[in-house]
């Protein structure tokens, strides 16, 4: 008979577990790790949950990398599958859509620290440089988001042109425009400048505004648009 794999609670005393924990004193007292446990609910031979986890996380630098490593990544990691592949990517999800229906609800320039979070929760984890644009009606809700394009390491090629068709087809009054950074650095690039100008000119021709251009760098964003470069 196959011996089974040990399981969280097997593994670890009442008072360390970390779903038990989490009962009783609420997920914010738990590590990164432990809530990956709970998520996981189980290791393998010599690998309890928990020290699954901790394993995820050294093997791909923290939260970030993580849920940014795809589904054949993580499938590799010992202990891992498709259901827990496909579990960690769900929550992934999950946390871009809440804050994807914030915006949908209320004026997106009364809650710029949502839209910050969006784009973060949608670009950050990327190892490539990608462009996306939220599209927002006459309130400044969100109608949709669209990944624009995704390029090399340090570059993405984005044509105002589709950027314009795009506005037109949502029927949108007017953008934000958001990339990342792979590298890093959340400082604006000149050529992040020279595309906020090319975008908002072109914008302007079929009267739609460009509100803002967000870089997503790690977990640090830049607003061209607090800065005083739109």
């Amino acid at each position: 008979m196959p011996t089974a794999l040990p399981t969280l609670q097997a593994s670890l005393p009442p008072e360390e577990r970390p779903r038990e924990r989490l009962l009783r004193h609420g997920p914010t007292v738990l590590t990164d790790a432990e809530l990956l446990a709970v998520l996981l609910r189980t290791g393998t031979r010599g690998c309890n949950a928990l020290e699954l986890g901790r394993r995820l996380l050294a093997q791909f630098g923290g939260l970030r990398g993580l849920f940014g490593a795809s589904r054949d990544e993580l499938r590799g990691m010992p202990g891992m599958g498709e259901v827990k592949a496909a579990q960690l990517q769900a929550i992934l999800e999950l946390a871009r859509r809440e804050l994807a229906e914030e915006i949908h609800r209320g004026d997106a320039l009364s809650r710029p620290d949502h839209v910050r979070r969006y784009c973060a929760a949608t670009l950050a984890h990327r190892r490539i440089e990608c462009c996306m644009a939220l599209y927002l009606d006459a309130r400044n809700c969100l109608i949709t988001s669209e990944i624009l394009s995704q390029g090399t390491l340090s570059q993405a090629t984005i044509y105002p042109r589709e950027i314009v068709r795009a506005a037109l087809r949502h029927h949108a009054a007017s953008v934000i425009l958001a990339h990342n950074h792979p590298s890093g650095n959340a400082e604006p690039s000149q050529a992040d400048e020279h595309l906020t100008r090319h975008v908002r000119a072109a914008l302007a021709l079929v009267d739609v505004r460009l509100l803002d251009h967000i870089i997503v760098a790690g977990g640090r964003t830049t607003s061209l648009a607090e800065r005083g470069m739109m």
